[in-house]
């Protein structure tokens, strides 16, 4: 059918509908000693659900950097693809570190138990700043861990959603991930030797370690790793009565699809979706070339691999 040239132009002169840009607010929740402190980005209309992102190991920030190489921002982008779906969330730093550095003066005196306490202040102080019914919480990596002990007690919780998280005790992660890499042959036998001092609550000597383990090992963070060696997330998974989601890349060369198995079947409730291409920094690789892979997490400009978003959005949108 022919449209008339005027009403053509009529309707080329309309402004395109748009959503309105997401809005970002800085927000905080109360620490040991000082605030911890995070970005909620919300949708600027509807919003239908709120999630708290709780960052992996070491120095991650609340956009999934770390000054250790990672700079692949997929906290970030995670909360701007939740915010398009209606979705808001809060991205956080962890106690002692970065924004969050005066809840604690060291940043290593921290325990499993501490991080978990952390979520469920964020989760009530969220709650009164929104109105949010209750607030679900995604744990990355080891956030997956601090999620899993945070859901312990329901409190102000929806439910977890553990993305790349572990799923056996991380003595057994930890060696795999140095076994998978032919170069740490070398220092195999002195990294296992702290691991089984570690997981007996002992600490271990690193006077005459090899210092490319002292990263991993160093006397300041032992504590922190004795109290995370301990804890099985398998076990933890059974006991929750919380709706639960699991996520896992299977091309992560860090988490395994195992683990991810081996929490589903501790909690036949919770909903396991596996993501073909994805790797640990949640963006896709095309094979297993572990350099390619690694490559992915210098890069911001990559998008999140497809599905990851859906499965959450459609897990807590319910």
């Amino acid at each position: 059918m022919l449209i008339p040239f005027a009403l053509a132009l009529a309707a080329a002169a309309q402004p395109a509908t748009t959503s309105p840009a997401p809005v970002e607010t800085f927000v905080e929740a109360p620490g040991p000693m000082g605030p911890l402190k995070g970005t909620m980005l919300a949708p600027a209309r509807t919003v239908r659900a709120t999630i708290l992102i709780v960052p992996g190991s070491g120095p991650t920030d609340r956009n999934g950097n770390s000054p250790m190489g990672v700079k692949a921002a997929p906290y970030r982008l995670l909360a701007e693809a939740l915010a398009t779906r209606g979705i808001a969330s809060v991205r956080i730093d962890k106690r002692g570190l970065f924004a969050s550095a005066a809840a604690i003066p060291d940043a290593n005196r921290v325990t499993l138990a501490d991080y978990a306490t952390d979520v469920h202040a964020w989760a009530k102080a969220i709650r009164a700043r929104t109105g949010a019914r209750c607030i679900w919480v995604l744990g990355h990596s080891e956030g997956g861990l601090v999620a899993l002990r945070a859901a312990q007690e329901r409190g102000d919780l929806c439910g977890i959603i553990l993305v790349s998280a572990p799923g056996r005790k991380l003595g057994d992660v930890i060696r795999d991930q140095l076994r998978a890499n032919p170069a740490n042959a070398p220092v195999l036998d002195q990294a296992f030797a702290a691991l089984g001092s570690l997981e007996t609550g002992r600490h271990a000597d690193t006077s005459a370690m090899n210092p490319a383990l002292l990263p991993l090992f160093a006397p300041q963070v032992q504590d922190f790793l004795i109290s995370l060696l301990s804890a099985d997330p398998a076990a933890l998974a059974g006991k929750i009565r919380l709706p639960v989601l699991i996520v896992q890349g299977e091309r992560d060369l860090q988490v395994s699809v195992a683990d991810a198995r081996r929490l589903a079947a501790a909690d036949p409730e919770a909903r396991l979706v596996l993501i073909p291409d994805a790797n640990h920094v949640l963006k896709s690789v095309a094979s297993n070339e572990r350099a390619a892979n690694f490559a992915t997490y210098a890069d911001p400009a990559l998008p999140l691999a497809p599905g990851i978003v859906d499965a959450i959005a459609g897990f807590v949108g319910r």
